[in-house]
């Protein structure tokens, strides 16, 4: 992306919630070749209406901000503004930043610590129809599409649970923890714990113990031949 080639450089809106972070990465920006910084938001409402104004190629994109995160931020820009394109730049590589942030319409996604060639190219990247993903991040969506499906369970759940407190259920009964209830489901703990106290509520149960034996005798799990 370099004016040699014949292009004009990238458009870019810088959005972080932290004034030394923000200005920081302005300022790395404008080092960089083929980026022109035309614009900076603290928060994702900023952000919506930075892009509204400035109508720019890239937005750099962080995620934990107040009034409006960048999730939502994202997905309204993707939609109000199509031709604008998001790259998430943020310090949290984790499954519950990372999923929501690709499925609201992110093209790229980078952590704090990337060089000025990565956001370079992730920039690039975008703007010619690829993803712009750091390695972490490309061996992160590998390694969930590696990972074994949830146990499906049958289309009517006793007890008026729903799918989900169901597939909770028959986690637990396969012997699983909260956290790992949560790697697996892709949530949080405190979701997985929601569910569980929905469950144990509808079904009433009264420990994890219960809920195994429930899990059974309802037929949603079966034991093992072995």
């Amino acid at each position: 992306m370099t004016e040699e080639a014949g292009r004009k450089p990238a458009r870019v809106v810088v959005v972080d919630d932290q004034t030394v972070v923000r200005e920081g990465i302005v300022m790395l920006l404008g080092l960089l070749p083929g980026i022109e910084v035309v614009g900076a938001a603290g928060d994702g409402e900023e952000a919506v209406k930075a892009v509204a104004e400035l109508a720019p190629d890239v937005v750099l994109m962080d995620l934990r901000m107040p009034r409006c995160d960048g999730v939502e931020a994202t997905r309204r820009i993707r939609a109000e503004h199509p031709g604008t394109q998001v790259v998430v730049l943020t310090t949290f590589a984790d499954d519950e930043s990372l999923f929501p942030a690709l499925r609201a319409g992110a093209r790229g996604y980078l952590t704090k610590d990337a060089g000025g060639d990565e956001i370079v190219r992730a920039v690039e990247s975008v703007l010619s129809g690829d993803a712009g993903l750091s390695p972490s991040v490309q061996r992160r969506l590998l390694e969930r599409l590696s990972e074994p499906e949830p146990q499906p369970v049958r289309a009517e759940a006793p007890d008026g649970l729903t799918v989900r407190e169901t597939e909770v259920l028959v986690l637990i009964a396969e012997g699983l923890s909260n956290q790992e209830i949560a790697r697996r489901l892709h949530v949080s703990t405190a979701t997985v714990k929601t569910h569980i106290n929905n469950l144990f509520a509808k079904t009433g149960v009264k420990d994890r113990a219960q809920a195994v034996r429930y899990a059974y005798g309802k037929g949603l799990v079966r034991p093992s031949a072995d």
